[in-house]
């Protein structure tokens, strides 16, 4: 029997939905959680995505993905790359497993949600192969970690920080729980596929990928690479979605899907990927600053695919410009300050030359962040050490659960906006922030900070010491150090003009 050329019959597959007769639809497809924008089953059918696929195609372009991946990690394995490897690369790529492995089995869940429930008959088969996609995307990176176990026991963390009650995985949680566990499937379309992957992950997966391949880290860039090929197909799910939402009058309520999402995610990828492309990654290997991928890959090219589905740049643009210079130096500084509660090692990254490329880059930071690291590095000098450490825990936001900072110095930024609601005061690092658990404070209310835990007696008595424990620091290893020991610190010595 003659085979059908693709053409002839991939449409019809992709397509096809069917009446049910032994449940009504809103039995199958129930409205909190397929749909409670009462959009028809005729306007869902109109989806439609750029990435067409067979099973049989897919399976067959993933094998070779792995095929590479894992045969570049073979061919290298026997090298001594991460015996001699920068201390500070090798704390981004704990920092990454450990924030980023077990996320990526938790997106299966939405994906899943989406093969199940979404009413558009093309939706549920892009959310399959999604879910499969972030299968693959969790196991690689477990299994690539694992090999680094018995030279530095910190990337075990790879699969222990995100059953940790860590400072920096309670904010990850909070908000991967907000835009992907807890919403139905084009809320979550809207929030995860394309405020997140469209939006943002590029910046991540390119600018990585790239800075990786240049420090000679060929396993890991090659690792990066083959997900974000994937990523650039799930992330189509959302704009057909929201071009869907649009034409039915729901412009408002993909509006504001959009804007929570986008600046939930932000202030946590900020951290996870501007402070290693700004301060963990050797100078001369730096391939762009992390505002420069941000400008071409979300402020320019985002911005324009937000304006192309019809609807207008989240409300609070020129405060989110604001942040791109500012938040993720102000995270350097307190990560660095706080060490020991993350399971990394981190670098300071600001010997003079780093400096001078940071000024650079960001006109005024030698003026403001710059006047930090002056009172850290006089210390350093001058045998305070004691005084370089952070031993309490800083105010944290109500929203995005990260410690609440500014641009320091002369103009000193930060603020604690604080809103009172059923007789409990909230923080929050920005107004945004604030807004968005405005939007709906039964969500938010009942959640309680790493500081709140402090203060309800979950973590009893409240020492530091015991708030390292109830974070996992100590137990599986030891709470980070300097990435270099200080070795940076020699350079002001012999050149304390250099602080000035």
């Amino acid at each position: 029997m003659a085979l059908l050329e693709r053409s002839e019959w991939y449409d019809l597959a992709r397509t096809t939905n069917w009446t049910p007769k032994y449940a009504t639809e809103d039995e199958l497809y129930p409205a909190d959680m397929s749909d409670p924008y009462g959009i028809s089953t005729e306007e869902w059918e109109t989806f439609d995505e750029p990435y067409k696929v067979t099973f049989r195609e897919y399976v067959a372009v993933q094998r070779e993905k792995d095929t590479g991946a894992y045969s570049v990690k073979t061919a290298l394995q026997h090298s001594d790359y991460y015996d001699v490897a920068d201390p500070a690369y090798l704390s981004m790529l704990k920092m990454h497993y450990g924030a980023i492995a077990l996320s990526e089995y938790a997106a299966c869940q939405p994906d899943a949600r989406t093969a199940r429930f979404s009413k558009a008959p093309g939706m549920r088969n892009m959310g399959l192969f999604a879910f499969l996609d972030e299968m693959r995307h969790g196991q690689i990176q477990l299994w690539f970690p694992h090999a680094l176990v018995r030279k530095d026991r910190q990337f075990d963390w790879a699969h222990e920080a995100q059953h940790s009650n860590n400072w920096a995985v309670l904010s990850g949680r909070h908000l991967m729980d907000d835009v992907m566990m807890t919403r139905d499937v084009p809320t979550c379309a809207i929030m995860l596929s394309f405020a997140f992957e469209t939006g943002l992950t590029n910046v991540q997966l390119v600018g990585l990928s790239e800075d990786a391949a240049k420090v000679g880290d060929h396993t890991f860039s090659n690792l990066i690479t083959s997900i974000q090929s994937d990523e650039a197909r799930h992330a189509q799910i959302g704009t057909p979605v929201i071009e869907i939402m649009v034409r039915n009058g729901k412009k408002a309520e993909a509006q504001q899907a959009l804007d929570i999402a986008f600046w939930r995610v932000w202030r946590v990828f900020a951290i996870l990927t501007g402070v290693p492309m700004d301060y963990q990654f050797p100078l001369e290997k730096r391939a762009m600053s992390f505002k420069e991928y941000m400008h071409e890959f979300v402020i320019t090219q985002f911005q324009r695919q937000i304006l192309d589905v019809g609807l207008d740049r989240p409300w609070y643009w020129d405060h989110f410009l604001d942040d791109v210079e500012n938040h993720h130096h102000c995270q350097q500084c307190g990560i660095w300050s706080w060490r020991q509660t993350v399971w990394w090692n981190p670098t300071a990254g600001v010997g003079p030359r780093e400096r001078e490329w940071l000024e650079e880059k960001y006109p005024g930071w030698n003026a403001s962040f710059g006047t930090y690291w002056d009172v850290v590095i006089d210390n350093i000098l001058n045998g305070r050490d004691e005084l370089a450490w952070g031993d309490s825990m800083t105010a944290v936001c109500n929203m995005c659960q990260i410690p609440i900072s500014h641009r320091p110095g002369p103009e000193w930024r930060a603020r604690a906006h604080q809103l009172d609601y059923e007789g409990r005061r909230y923080s929050f690092c920005t107004p945004v922030c604030k807004w968005i658990f405005g939007t709906d404070p039964v969500r938010y209310k009942d959640h309680h900070s790493i500081v709140d835990r402090m203060y309800s007696g979950e973590i009893e008595p409240p020492t530091f010491d015991n708030i390292l424990k109830y974070m996992g620091c100590g137990e599986v290893s030891e709470g980070g150090r300097d990435a270099h020991d200080y070795a940076w610190i020699e350079a002001y010595r012999t050149q304390p003009q250099a602080a000035e």
